[in-house]
């Protein structure tokens, strides 16, 4: 039978194609016509049957892999979990982290990764697809995106600072800068790691409402930042697909060789048992198995978008199934293994500290005579004894306490560019393992960022118009717009901000996506028909774990998530850490009103297009090219995972297919109104056209 050419879309946009041909079998596409809109379906494949013929793909299994590694392994896995260990219980706090990864990030990934993979689309097209009204679950990804990469790069642009200081020997932070032969005395009240940090990198303001103005090295590394991720994935996964090849391996080389080094130090061993001796009380504080779901849902890049648009690079009978448990299992353990890393380290700057301590107490008592020069350790310690606690603090001497020292805990930028550093000094050829160091979180912050960025992207070239301009260009002027924006962050007020940043515009939206996402698959979209995508795909049913955790536990787990951070945020008044130079240290202030009132705009700029989207589709506001209130319920019934059922009815009853479609328009029809043109012309621009191309 010949062939029947589809009628031209004019002005409209595929919402729900279903079914490529293949294999000699009639295909069938449902194209949703009318007056025009604002985002486009953008695709002409049917549920991923075919890769489409415009759409990038994946070089091979390894580029996909490494890239999803690069991106979900970042830097929390680094700073963030070892401090979440050393807080909540050592050893212990591996027990809810496990139970969580297994009953929250598992699933959670699969949905996205495998929603991506069958639909071969970006966040906002996925969500277009699933229902119209769901527009805005995308939109809101995208904004939420672009306020962490702002941020996000900034941390890449503070390494390439740290890195281009590390070719010096010795080190710039080992020692306090002096003034006449006397050590400033904002770094003698503080630490030489700690000044140079928040004096010669950042300059630090004290308060966030006097920021000053842009400190021009700072500007210049944020730009060479931004122009280094502009090339990278400035054409995609096929520029950027090559340079995970280094972002991903080379953060393992260098935790190997810090490893090999690192337990062989004095104090290693010290340190792994302050981390993983378990607390197992700790277990019974909920804030503990808070803080283990929180850790898994950023530790996998959820709700980014990032996992949708590397899904929809897939071949359509790659096993996503196999995919995410690898992914996850390889995330885990890197955090463990850094965790090793990092404390073996930390016990070994902690060591080196104490016996400072006890040279500087001898120093003292061997001056007051009470110790004898050149006395053993034995000596010291009873002669310390004897000392009443008056004289100790007469005379400035110390307790020196190892379990003291591995108390200080560090997270995030303290834990990097102030404790890890201190370390590092105390290292033979410490300008090695500080280049290597900030190459390895160069590494981890430009894997994570290519992915955050081809999230938001991919979603960005979902809408009509930018499908006719080039991907370097729009990727140019993003970059361009993140760059100007983020100048805010090179001020003296830098960290504040980017601490504000990272407390409000990537918290809160990004739970809701994730729940969104949630519900909007297994309860719209449907479970049952997710599960038989699954098994097209894959060849293997989700079975009973599956269900309970998508239907259930995960939506509970990021509903508590979501619920106790509006409630912390609403009990404790949000506080940042400033640095005050009288003092040489920081100390915690408010955050003033109208900062608090951006933060406020940043939450909701994350989550009003959800309602807003459904609101104006759901009421026709803005005129859309369909009725929706109509067609939104046959879209749930013509989804991607229902193909089968409508290629079977057009294989055994194609003769009645055009009855079908007349009497399909005729049920709609208002008998009234028969006779009126007008009604008639607009009718027929909203009705569903059925295209049914037959090839025998």
């Amino acid at each position: 039978m010949a062939n029947k050419a589809a009628t031209e879309v004019r002005n409209g946009h595929e919402l729900a194609p279903l079914n490529s041909r293949q294999e000699g079998r009639p295909g069938v596409t449902i194209v949703l016509q009318g007056r025009g809109s604002i985002i486009s379906r953008g695709s002409r494949n049917s549920g991923g049957l075919e890769p489409e013929s415009d759409r990038a793909a994946w070089s091979g299994k390894m580029q996909f892999f490494l890239s999803i590694i690069g991106y979900s392994v970042g830097l929390g896995n680094i700073w963030r979990f070892p401090y979440l260990c050393q807080q909540n219980g050592g050893g212990a706090f591996l027990i809810p982290f496990f139970i969580m990864l297994i009953l929250e990030g598992i699933p959670l990934f699969l949905i996205e990764l495998g929603i991506g993979q069958k639909m071969r689309l970006g966040s906002l097209g996925v969500w277009n697809t699933i229902h119209p009204w769901l527009g805005g679950i995308g939109i809101s990804s995208c904004v939420v995106t672009f306020f962490v990469a702002l941020y996000y790069n900034v941390i890449i642009t503070w390494c390439f600072y740290y890195l281009f200081n590390s070719f010096q020997y010795p080190l710039p932070w080992s020692e306090c800068p002096k003034i006449n032969g006397t050590d400033i005395a904002e770094c003698a009240k503080s630490s030489e790691t700690a000044y140079f940090w928040y004096r010669t990198t950042l300059d630090a303001a004290p308060s966030i409402d006097d920021p000053g103005a842009p400190r021009w090295w700072i500007v210049i590394c944020l730009l060479l930042s931004w122009l280094i991720v502009f090339f990278i994935v400035m054409k995609g996964i096929q520029s950027s697909g090559k340079v995970v090849y280094f972002t991903s391996m080379f953060p393992y080389v260098v935790l190997t060789i810090f490893f090999v080094r690192g337990i062989t130090l004095k104090g290693a061993s010290a340190g792994l048992a302050h981390m993983y001796t378990p607390k197992v009380e700790k277990l019974l504080d909920p804030t503990v198995w808070l803080d283990a779901a929180t850790q898994v849902f950023y530790s996998f890049g959820l709700a980014f978008g990032s996992l949708i648009a590397f899904g929809s690079y897939n071949q359509p009978k790659n096993n996503c199934v196999r995919d995410v448990i690898l992914v996850s299992i390889c995330n885990a353990v890197t955090a463990i293994y850094a965790s090793v890393v990092i404390f073996a380290i930390l016990g070994f700057k902690a060591m080196s500290n104490v016996d400072k301590c006890i040279d500087n107490n001898k120093l003292k008592m061997v001056a007051q005579n009470l110790l004898a020069n050149h006395s053993s350790e034995e000596m010291y310690e009873k002669a310390f004894d004897l000392i009443s606690n008056e004289d100790k603090v007469l005379y400035g001497i110390e307790t020196c306490s190892l379990e003291q020292q591995l108390d200080e805990a560090a997270e995030g930028t303290g834990l990097a560019f102030i404790v890890f550093t201190q370390a590092i000094v105390e290292l033979p050829g410490a300008p090695f393992w500080a280049v290597i160091f900030f190459m390895m979180l160069l590494s981890l912050g430009l894997g994570s960022q290519i992915g955050i960025l081809e999230g938001m992207l991919c979603t960005i070239f979902d809408i009509e118009i930018f499908k006719r301009i080039k991907k370097q260009y729009v990727t140019g002027v993003v970059c361009i717009i993140c760059f100007f924006v983020g100048l805010i962050f090179t001020t003296g007020a830098g960290e504040y901000w980017l601490k504000m940043f990272d407390s409000f515009a990537g918290t809160i939206g990004l739970v809701v996506v994730a729940l969104m996402e949630m519900i909007s698959v297994v309860y719209i979209y449907g479970h049952e028909r997710f599960t038989q995508d699954i098994y097209e795909m894959t060849g293997h049913r989700p079975g009973l774990f599956w269900q309970i955790t998508w239907r259930f536990l995960a939506p509970l787990i990021m509903s508590v998530i979501l619920v106790s951070s509006i409630v912390f945020m609403a009990i404790n008044n949000p506080t940042y850490q400033a640095w005050i130079a009288d003092k040489g240290e920081v100390v915690e202030m408010q955050y003033p009103s109208w900062v608090m009132t951006i933060a406020v705009v940043m939450i909701c700029a994350g989550i009003l297009p959800i309602p807003i989207v459904f609101l104006l589709r759901r009421y026709q506001c803005l005129k859309m090219d369909i009725n929706i209130h109509e067609g939104s319920i046959r879209r749930i019934d013509t989804t991607v995972s229902t193909k089968e059922m409508i290629t079977d009815v057009d294989l055994n009853d194609s003769d009645d297919s055009d009855d079908r479609l007349r009497n399909f328009n005729d049920d709609d029809r208002d008998d009234s109104d028969d006779d009126d043109p007008r009604v008639k012309m607009n009718r027929l621009g909203k009705a569903f056209r059925m295209e049914v191309m037959d090839d025998y």
